[in-house]
């Protein structure tokens, strides 16, 4: 990979599929085709090549902590405004009544 002339990064982009197109599309030379011959290893077999996997979700089960989650945080969100609003007019009124 080190003496290649395009840098590595062009062989990492092409590894584990077939890159006949991606190499005929870049034009190399005549003696860069000749010196592949040595590097060539054979015909892919697509009948062993894996189907490609579909997505599978995530269980359900963290859905619904997260609705928990969401519902407690929703509770929080109207109670606390509402205690210290309370503790507020205590205050109040304790100040008044001294």
């Amino acid at each position: 990979m080190e003496e290649h002339p395009g840098g590595d990064e062009v062989l990492l982009a092409v590894t584990g599929k077939d890159a006949t197109s991606d190499f005929e599309d870049i034009g190399h030379s005549e003696s860069a085709k000749e010196m592949m011959e040595k590097y060539h290893i054979g015909e892919i077999d697509a009948s062993t090549i894996p189907a490609k996997r579909t997505f599978v979700p995530p269980q359900q089960a963290a859905q619904v902590q997260a609705k928990d989650n969401d519902l407690l945080i929703k509770i929080l969100q109207f109670l606390v405004p509402i205690l210290i609003l309370g503790l507020a007019f205590g205050i109040r009124h304790y100040a008044k009544s001294m």
